[in-house]
């Protein structure tokens, strides 16, 4: 067909450019080394006499004109992920657009180059729209401004020097966490909840967004986000609850993740970067947040339970979900599979190590394909390409987020740390804390509440958030999940855990 055949030359060559693009680089980084150290060592700026943060910014911007125009790319692209649901409704108009021209008689043959731009069209418009790959994108005009600014071997160097051990991480433990035991395995030990409230939709939606947070601190948070949003997705959304329970349930989601997480050291991202370098184990968890943040999303779920009473309890027939539809899983199988969850989150450090044992894991599902299903790659990848493109650009903004840090007292802290999770993502900023010599024990314990408290105002605010959102988007409309809506939505449960880890810091 000519259409599809013109849609595919122009992809292959814009392809072809793109590999061209980094043929480049590297082979300029081959023939020399960068000129200066990139980005800039904090040390380095010799500022830590100024107490003033804007003198401090405007000096180092001085000091490094670059700082500026890395953090520009970055702005531009949070307020991409805000108005991704319009490019979305683009690419949708002009969807409609070519069917309609493709069933008209003989429209095909009359309008064959109209045909091809509106499929490219659509095509580029839906990929502009994507929230997973939005960082992704603005990934070429940082290139672009590195290699300019500081020559083409500094954006192979920069980008070999990052550490994308958390979004091979988030990953493996996502496909793993979607295989059908450990669904089965959740969904049993969410019915025994459930069955409180005889099985009803309301029961299920209380005892998914208040027991799969919780089991989040010990399978992470990543894998309980695929879960729960997996059980939401049938015992939930299938049933077409208002628009605006729908985000309010979302908001709901995205915040009990974020602090539920935080019983153990090794589950929540923002934790896992800060808990080794502070001495931070689970007894200290537990004391210090975990007991805290029960309370927190019990209090959040009731209170939007008691807002929704009446449509909650009118929900009727849910439909069967994924592991109803399926045989019995054997316990052995469960209990593999758990398995290897647990050598995942014990190897999270080394991603070497993951790799091997997803290898391993995916050999073993091969094996027992009669009680699996294919292991689902997509989302996965996506949300992992979104995590990297934003540790990328996330280690261009330690200029401005350090100094911002340091100048704060510990309720002062809080606030900004939450308020900055929602443009970048939590463990960058409890990362970027950990590197800061001079924090109290008050302060380090206030950045970590802000930092999860905050993860689920917007979609990149924490790593699972994107995983939750590739599953249910399509339960929001032909243009996915409003970022906007899904922040008034989230306001008031981040609001109840800012109030309640400042009473109690």
């Amino acid at each position: 067909m000519p259409t599809h055949s013109r849609l595919k030359s122009r992809l292959f060559f814009a392809s072809l450019a793109s590999i061209a693009f980094l043929t480049l680089c590297h082979q300029a980084a081959g023939a020399t080394e960068p000129s200066a150290i990139f980005p800039t060592a904090i040390e380095k700026y010799a500022d830590s006499n100024v107490t003033n943060v804007v003198q401090k910014l405007l000096g180092r911007v001085q000091a490094d004109p670059f700082n500026l125009v890395a953090t520009a790319i970055f702005i531009a692209a949070i307020v991409h992920t805000f108005v991704a649901a319009k490019f979305r409704a683009v690419s949708h108009r002009f969807e409609v657009e070519y069917e309609r021209i493709l069933s008209e008689p003989d429209g095909a043959a009359r309008n064959s180059k109209i045909l091809d731009q509106k499929k490219f069209l659509a095509v580029i418009f839906h990929f502009l729209g994507e929230v997973e790959v939005i960082f992704g994108i603005w990934l070429i005009p940082l290139a672009l401004a590195i290699g300019l600014m500081k020559g083409p071997s500094a954006v192979s160097h920069y980008i070999n020097g990052v550490n994308f051990t958390e979004p091979i991480f988030v990953v493996v433990i996502m496909a793993i966490a979607g295989s059908r035991p450990i669904l089965y395995f959740a969904e049993g030990a969410m019915k025994k909840f459930a069955d409180i409230g005889k099985g009803s939709p309301a029961a299920w939606w209380f005892a998914i967004l208040s027991v799969g947070p919780l089991l989040g601190s010990f399978i992470t948070e990543p894998a309980a986000m695929t879960i729960c949003a997996t059980l939401l997705a049938g015992k939930f959304y299938e049933l077409k609850p208002s628009m605006k329970l729908s985000y309010v349930t979302l908001g709901l989601l995205f915040v009990d993740i974020s602090i539920g997480g935080t019983l153990t050291h090794f589950a929540a991202p923002p934790v896992v970067m800060v808990a080794s370098k502070w001495n931070w184990d689970t007894p200290f968890m537990l004391l210090h947040f975990g007991w805290k943040a029960t309370i927190c999303i019990l209090l959040s779920n009731t209170l939007a339970f008691v807002a929704f009473r009446r449509e909650l309890l009118s929900l009727r027939n849910p439909a069967p979900s994924h592991t109803e539809k399926t045989n019995r899983v054997p316990a052995w199988i469960i209990f593999c599979h758990l398995v290897f969850i647990a050598f995942v989150v014990l190897t999270a450090h080394y991603a070497a190590m993951v790799v091997i044992i997803f290898m391993f894991f995916l050999a073993f599902v091969t094996a027992t394909q009669r009680n699996q299903d294919a292991i689902n790659l997509q989302s996965p990848v996506l949300v992992g390409f979104f995590l990297a493109g934003l540790v990328i650009h996330g280690g261009c903004q330690q200029w401005w987020i350090e100094p911002v840090l340091t100048s704060l007292n510990p309720t002062q802290l809080l606030l900004g740390s939450t308020a900055l999770t929602a443009f970048n993502d939590n463990a960058a900023i409890t990362y970027l804390a950990s590197l800061v010599p001079s924090f109290s024990d008050h302060a380090k314990l206030a950045v970590v509440a802000g930092a999860v408290a905050g993860g689920g105002l917007t979609v990149i605010a924490n790593a699972p958030n994107p995983a939750g959102q590739s599953i249910l988007q399509s339960y929001f409309g032909a243009n996915g999940v409003d970022a906007l809506k899904l922040f008034l939505a989230a306001l008031i449960p981040t609001a109840i855990c800012v109030v309640f880890f400042l009473l109690l810091l």
